[in-house]
């Protein structure tokens, strides 16, 4: 087993990994948020999440990369179409393992429930003592 490799294509980029991420809030490149079409039509993909670095030192921070889809690039409103919890055993829901520097893929369908997603971003919502996340975040088709 082995991890499959996607190209990196820097227009579907949704975060550079350039700052640790330690708020709520959307990802960013270059120190700007970032939203992206996939559109039009529905649109097969992965999230790619490269993690290298996470703070889990007091055993309750949780980390929820949350992947939202709307059909306004302003977001009025929104919805989940993949999301992955990093963090601390304690605070991963089910009682997963602590998570770890490295890869993680998320497969997602930007049509849910007959609806079109053609924007995505990628928020982050964190929690616990002193959550901290350093990631590099891109979409691929999945193949």
């Amino acid at each position: 087993m082995g991890q499959r490799n996607y190209n990196l294509d820097v227009e579907l980029l949704l975060a550079d990994g350039a700052a640790a991420v330690t708020a709520d809030g959307v990802s960013q490149v270059g120190g700007a948020a970032v939203t992206l079409q996939l559109g039009p039509g529905r649109f097969e993909g992965v999230l790619i999440i490269d993690v290298s670095a996470i703070d889990i030192s007091s055993a309750d921070e949780v980390v929820n990369l949350i992947l939202q889809g709307s059909s306004a690039q302003a977001f009025s409103s929104n919805e989940i179409l993949a999301q992955y919890t990093l963090g601390a055993t304690a605070a991963r829901p089910g009682g997963a393992v602590s998570s770890v520097i490295g890869r993680y893929e998320i497969p997602f369908i930007t049509e849910q429930h007959d609806t079109v997603y053609d924007w995505v971003r990628l928020y982050a919502d964190v929690g616990g003592t002193t959550p901290s996340i350093t990631f590099k975040a891109w979409i691929a088709e999945r193949y």
